[in-house]
Formats: structure tokens, sequence, C-alpha cells
């Protein structure tokens, strides 16, 4: 005589495929869920780096100083000339820019009491040091002179 077996549960390995599942869905839903203000300001801080280190590049080529200052609105590079209204280029470095959110406050802290960084001609520049603020979130962008200006974290 046979003994019928019945299934009354799941297996092993089904139970650890569904957990995995579980796991994976909550992990996609927890980076999905980042902080919005911190990116914003990451964002703000990698498109400022770059535009810096391109008008460095710029004034090296071109043997012309230029100067990156601080407006209420944004900020503006002196030195680059601004795109013609015949020819409007999106990737244009000279004239005022806005900030990509418009709670954004830039800072010059280094040197002490400056309120714009020099950027060139020469490949060798002092060492400056630019805290962007939005509400109480802060980062800080600094080169030694001879690196590019880049995310620096700041001593407790």
């Amino acid at each position: 005589m046979r003994r019928v077996r019945r299934n009354l549960g799941f297996t092993l390995i089904e139970l650890m495929v569904v957990v995995t599942l579980v796991a994976l869905a909550t992990a996609g839903v927890t980076l999905a869920l980042r902080d919005d203000g911190a990116t914003r300001l990451e964002r703000e801080a990698l498109r400022l780096s770059a535009l810096i280190e391109a008008a460095r590049a710029q004034s090296r080529t071109s043997g012309v100083p230029v100067v990156w200052r601080s407006l209420p609105q944004g900020f503006e590079f002196v030195g680059i000339p601004a795109p013609s209204s015949t020819m409007p280029s999106p990737d244009r470095q000279g004239g005022p820019r806005t900030w990509l959110s418009a709670d954004t406050v830039a800072q010059v802290t280094q040197p002490p009491g400056a309120l714009s960084l020099v950027l060139g001609p020469e490949p060798l520049i002092a060492a400056q040091r630019l805290v962007l603020r939005q509400g109480d979130r802060r980062l800080t962008l600094a080169t030694d002179g001879l690196s590019p200006f880049a995310v620096v974290l700041e001593a407790p």
C-alpha cells in the first residue's frame, strides 16, 4: 500500500527566492527615496566645479585673467567674453549665470576676505576655497592651487 504525500507548505528554495525578491525591492525603494536637498546641492557643486575648471583652462589657453564672482542670483566669470546675440551658445562661459536652485548661496572663504576667485592665466594659482549653501546644508569646493576644484570634506 502506498502512502500519498501531499505538499503542505513551501520548499526552502521557494522561500529563499521570495525573501531575495523582497530584499531587492526594498533596496530599490530606499535608493529612490534619496534626500532631494543633498542631491540638489551636490549637483550644484559638481556643475560649478566643472565650470570653474573650464574657465581655468580657457584662461590658460588665452592668457587672459579670469575671475569668478558670486552674484545675488548666481555667479559670473569676468574675463571671458559673453556669447554674441547672433550666435548664442548653450555651453557659454561668459556673462551672468543663475544657480540651478534659487536658494543657493556661495561665499569665498579662502583667501580670507576675498570676494572672488582668481582662476588664471598662470597654471599655478593660490589655494582657494568656496562654500555653497542651501538652507542648513553646505558643501565646500577647494583647490590647493595645482589640483582642480573639487568637493572637500570639512573637519568637524
